[in-house]
């Protein structure tokens, strides 16, 4: 399902442990981490994709909701021959804040069809740096937002190269800082 500007409905899963660290997991057969993430189906709202990609992707839906971002987050894919013939563009995505409620034993990446085959606890904002480019954006974005939910603090001094991505572009302000400090 793309939506009429190219987009697919997507929710994001930031989840969190005790500590407000947050679950962060490597796609198999690749070296590339990211938080859970997966598509909104047909008459499903995005809080029901959360809770079925979550089974889906690790194993166990036992979180608390802390809360959400406020609206779309949306990133492009880079462009590719393939892609260029179709109006794909990229994903837009509500995030979720989520406490996970569980054991860690119940973390079980081994799923029917698994899309991770390891995953560790993480500071909060060391996402942002680690993360694809094309998607650094959209996890500032949603990191930034969702932050004082749980009094996470501002991000470290040099993320993500002082707060832009990898072509030099303004990822927005840092939390707590002046509208143009950025």
């Amino acid at each position: 399902m793309i939506d009429a500007d190219g987009y697919r409905p997507n929710v994001g899963m930031i989840i969190c442990n005790h500590e407000n660290q947050v679950l962060w997991a490597r796609r198999v057969g690749e070296n590339a981490w990211q938080f859970p993430q997966g598509g909104i189906q047909r008459l499903e709202t995005p809080e029901q994709a959360m809770l079925r990609e979550l089974e889906e992707e690790v194993g166990t839906a036992k979180v608390g909701i802390i809360g959400r971002t406020r609206g779309w987050l949306r990133y492009d894919v880079p462009r590719s021959p393939q892609r260029a013939r179709r109006r794909y563009r990229g994903q837009k995505q509500i995030w979720f804040l989520l406490r996970f409620e569980g054991e860690e034993g119940e973390i079980n990446l081994q799923t029917s069809q698994p899309e991770f085959e390891e995953w560790r606890w993480v500071d909060y904002w060391a996402p942002v740096n680690e993360i694809i480019a094309f998607k650094r954006r959209v996890y500032w974005q949603a990191l930034r937002e969702l932050a004082p939910l749980i009094g996470a603090g501002p991000p470290p001094a040099g993320l993500a190269a002082a707060g832009h991505d990898d072509a030099g572009a303004s990822l927005g302000p840092m939390p707590g800082a002046a509208s143009g400090n950025a």
